[in-house]
């Protein structure tokens, strides 16, 4: 990923974090020699050191991944900026956001006991904490005919890049006005950048 330093996120903690809250992601490898992409949610481990994942069985991409180095992109929050915002005329229109890449090897899971933990975990991790679902309630026949549709993987993490692009390359003046526009626009992307954008300023 083309990363200009001033948007490079060099702190680790910042990237987990990234991946934690933002964990809905596209998974790219090559299937029959073309670029080849999956949606689908990616629970970090608690040593920070793979990613579980499960694939349909129907979906092709699992039967040829194993090995390959893939690359997992992680969409973080994101939103349009206007020139008009700016204090002059000489200026265009850009975009604001957040993404962290991670690439590594995959390693499909065999083991049903690792299948399950890692469904566990993304289960706590999606439920309401006051929601009455849980996973080790379900009914064991019908979990196990659910599990067979589907093949559990997990990556290894070999590199990771962040990426912050908050107006970083313009001046505090402009950057201020930004974030005054975007604090007045109610969707939740603006209001995240925002956030991030007045944060970063407190940190210069």
């Amino acid at each position: 990923m083309y990363i200009p330093k001033y948007f490079k996120i060099t702190d680790e903690t910042k990237i987990y974090d990234m991946i934690k809250e933002h964990s809905f992601a596209t998974l790219f490898s090559q299937h029959n020699g073309m670029p080849f992409a999956t949606h689908l949610p990616l629970i970090l481990n608690k040593e920070n050191t793979y990613l579980y994942g499960h694939f349909a069985r129907a979906n092709p991409q699992w039967k040829d991944i194993q090995n390959q180095t893939v690359l997992a992109i992680f969409h973080g929050p994101h939103c349009y900026i206007s020139p008009s915002w700016y204090e002059t005329k000489k200026a265009v229109p850009t975009w604001n956001y957040v993404t962290v890449h991670v690439y590594g090897e995959v390693e499909l899971l065999e083991d049903e006991h690792e299948l399950m933990d890692s469904l566990h975990e993304m289960v706590l991790k999606y439920e309401a904490p006051d929601s009455s679902y849980r996973l080790q309630d379900a009914d064991a026949e019908f979990l196990a005919d659910m599990n067979k549709g589907v093949q559990g993987f997990k990556l290894k993490i070999n590199k990771m890049e962040g990426k912050a692009k908050l107006s970083q390359n313009h001046s505090i003046q402009r950057q201020e006005l930004v974030i005054d526009q975007l604090e007045q626009i109610s969707n939740a992307d603006e209001q995240q950048i925002s956030s991030l954008m007045r944060a970063n300023l407190k940190n210069y």
